[in-house]
């Protein structure tokens, strides 16, 4: 998995599993991830060390891997969408019931 893959990934099941993190870690995720932040950057503005922050990013990544193993949430709504689409396409009178679905996630 490549650099860009990689941070889509992680963006993604944070999207699903964003409540089961501290304040503290939901901040230092969405500067790095969905700000461009740098590591000194983020270390700067909350006074602690770029190690710090490494640490903490390291550790959140582990626990998103750890929820997605257990709870397998993106996963399924990755499938529940390609069978959304595939049926979309090959049934285009259903789209508005799909449309529906979607809506319920």
């Amino acid at each position: 998995m490549d650099l860009l893959e990689k941070k889509e990934y992680y963006s993604n099941l944070f999207d699903f599993y964003e409540g089961l993190f501290t304040e503290k870690q939901k901040q230092y995720f969405r500067e790095y991830y969905f700000e461009d932040l740098s590591l000194g950057e983020i270390a700067e503005a909350y006074g602690v060390s770029r190690n710090a922050i490494y640490d903490h990013l390291k550790k959140i990544l582990s626990q998103l891997d750890f929820y997605e193993e257990r709870l397998k949430l993106f996963q399924k709504f990755s499938e529940r969408k390609k069978l959304y689409d595939e049926y979309a396409s090959k049934h285009p009178e259903t789209i508005n019931l799909i449309n529906k679905l979607k809506e319920l996630e």
